[in-house]
């Protein structure tokens, strides 16, 4: 077993991870930046499309605010919506725009182009076409590279936090104050076990869209680090807000994002008899909040007997259309559909977690040294709906003041004896591990959905206890792989999502209940 001793803990290399592990580092404290995905530029973030929330002509935070507070249905923590705009835009301006170079548009007079997306009152999107979020993380990780106070490690499956009241030998500590000392890792290439102990660790894990049928989000997404953090003890909130993305392409080969930016740049919406809908649900039209456009497409489809519905921006030029979306018209193209002269089929899609492990202005979670953020955390920004190209956004505000906060406080402390790793040899049988997982994403997709009733939460939570006793006695009495730590995680978040939902019993936002 390999052991590391380290000052800061950063799980999970998205942008929230890579920005908290070079503001620690930047303090001069040693960072190990940890991912279960073979390459460090992994996560939700290469996928985000639109752009992130700067600053617009005449805008002010004020408004900013306010509009993050509409979307959210007044729901918001506001020192956090304050936090956010105030600090986002200059954050933007001094790491990516001034130190990491990120190449957002401009135009020619070399002056940052803006653009709208659902909800904003002002212009404020900037963008590098319709790939921002891997541009951004290209610039970001890069500097990760360059910095020698960060480890990186790759291809390690995090399977739990190290506390005193799991982890340690001496049974009185569990009366101490919960308190994170690190977690324990599976090397995925020779299946070793590696504690890895810190004085801080930050969860910066992302997102859980794996645990629904339809989902823009990555194999990765499958709510790791909630989990984890459920398990410790840790305080989650809002789980059960669930933000589905009103436009993901409808293809056999799966779900691809079709960003908001195309509303934002004037597509339209259609049914299949080519009705221009969105008329009819709310005044802005195309540029709803999404849970509305979400919604409505969901009630279109079942009143018109359709699979999808059709987005169009063929009104615009074919040259801008490439040039503006390159990435989208590529990979439509590849599959059949010509965007500049054919309507793009779309579904609705598990998308954004707006609830999370619940952490503080700094990104403090209720546990002692552990901190979250990024997708996996809930600071109260989102509220009960998330406002379009804020996620990146308050991935850099809480990544930097969580790794800053971290780095400062620092108390050396003396590590635990902890229990050792007992290995199990039961072989995993993968038609076991495919079948929980269609449980798992029908139960959530048909029941946990985008429309809830209480008796469809209640069939959900009988079908995901049963199977979560199922996939915990599977858990313990097989040989540990990145497969079964995957399932036992999916299965704890959706129980978890489920009992979250059935908690509230107002709807609001992306929590829909009909009566």
């Amino acid at each position: 077993m390999n052991n590391y001793n380290i000052d800061i803990l950063v799980i999970g290399s998205g942008l929230s991870g890579a920005i908290a592990a070079l503001s620690a580092a930047e303090e001069d404290k040693k960072v190990i930046l940890i991912t279960k995905e073979p390459n460090i530029l992994s996560g939700n973030t290469i996928w985000a499309q639109g752009g992130i929330a700067y600053k617009g002509k005449n805008d002010k935070h004020t408004i900013f605010e306010q509009d993050i507070l509409e979307a959210g249905n007044k729901n918001n923590y506001k020192p956090a919506v304050n936090q956010i705009a105030t600090k986002g835009p200059k954050l933007i301006e001094e790491l990516l725009i001034k130190n990491y170079k990120t190449p957002f548009e401009k135009d020619q007079n070399d002056r940052l182009v803006f653009t709208s997306e659902a909800a904003h009152s002002k212009k404020r999107i900037i963008h590098c076409k319709d790939q921002t979020g891997l541009n951004i993380q290209n610039s970001v990780i890069e500097q990760v590279k360059t910095n020698s106070n960060i480890t990186i490690i790759t291809d390690h499956t995090a399977i739990d936090l190290l506390t005193y009241s799991h982890h340690s030998l001496d049974t009185s500590d569990i009366y101490k104050a919960p308190s994170c000392f690190g977690a324990v890792f599976l090397n995925n290439t020779n299946s070793q076990i590696t504690k890895i102990f810190a004085d801080q660790t930050i969860l910066a894990t992302g997102g859980l869209g794996q645990t629904y049928l339809h989902t823009t989000n990555p194999n990765e997404s499958r709510g790791d680090g909630i989990a984890m953090a459920w398990r410790a003890g840790a305080r989650c909130v809002n789980l059960h807000y669930i933000q589905f993305h009103p436009t993901a392409l409808y293809h056999e080969k799966g779900r691809f994002l079709i960003s908001e930016a195309l509303r934002g740049e004037g597509a339209k919406l259609y049914d299949v008899n080519g009705k221009q809908f969105m008329k009819e649900f709310h005044p802005q039209e195309e540029l709803a909040p999404r849970d509305v456009v979400a919604r409505a497409i969901h009630k279109t489809l079942i009143k018109t007997n359709h699979p999808c519905v059709y987005l169009d921006i063929t009104h615009k030029k074919s040259e801008w259309i490439k040039s503006r979306f390159p990435n989208i018209y590529e990979y439509c193209l590849s599959n059949g559909i010509n965007i500049t002269q054919n309507q793009i089929p779309v579904v609705p899609a598990a998308h954004y977690s707006c609830g999370g492990i619940s952490v503080n202005l700094n990104g403090q979670s209720s546990i002692e040294r552990l901190y979250a953020i990024g997708e996996v955390a809930c600071t109260g920004v989102h509220g009960s709906n998330r406002l379009a190209s804020t996620s990146l956004l308050e991935c850099l505000v809480w990544g930097h003041i969580a790794g800053k906060n971290a780095a400062k406080d620092i108390k050396k402390y003396e590590v635990p004896t902890t229990k050792e790793w007992v290995e199990e040899s039961t072989r995993i049988d993968p038609a076991l591990i495919t079948q929980d997982w269609l449980t798992i994403k029908n139960t959530m997709w048909n029941y946990v959905g985008l429309i809830r009733t209480r008796e469809r939460l209640h069939r959900a939570q009988d079908i995901l206890r049963n199977l979560q006793y199922d996939v915990e006695k599977y858990y313990q009495t097989s040989k540990l792989t990145p497969e079964i730590i995957g399932l036992r995680n999916g299965i704890q978040v959706a129980v978890a999502i489920t009992s979250s939902a059935l908690e509230d019993r107002t709807s609001k936002g992306c929590h829909y209940v009909e009566s």
